[in-house]
């Protein structure tokens, strides 16, 4: 069963943007220390935090507040050995799967996430 669908797309000037304006500060508020991690190991960063930045916004809209309120950092996007993302939910009451799908381009990044029972 389906309890919500999430999609979400974003420049990734805008967050490289965020990072210069606000450095450690801005990917502290939004994002774990794996996500900063996984991101900063790669040639371009700021495409892996806007994917993981995506993925969140997509995350949140599938949620939607009504069902659960949820931050920023409740959400951990990491990835399997094979590159596939997955999403952690930090509440133990959250029993669903989340199936997400993250891609990006030299300019935009975007993600879906839907939830099922």
């Amino acid at each position: 069963m389906i309890l919500g669908t999430g999609i979400d797309i974003i420049e990734i000037a805008r967050i490289e943007l965020a990072i210069q304006r606000w450095g450690d500060h801005f990917l502290r508020h939004v994002f774990c220390e794996e996500e900063v991690q996984y991101a900063n190991r790669n040639k371009f960063p700021s495409r892996h935090f806007a994917g993981r930045f995506a993925a969140k916004e997509a995350i949140i809209k599938a949620l939607d507040e009504t069902f659960m309120p949820i931050g920023w950092k409740d959400i951990k996007i990491l990835n399997h050995e094979n590159g596939k993302p997955y999403c952690e939910i930090n509440n133990p009451e959250f029993r669903h799967t989340i199936y997400l799908s993250i891609s990006h381009s030299d300019n935009y990044a975007i993600a879906s996430a839907l939830i099922t029972a």
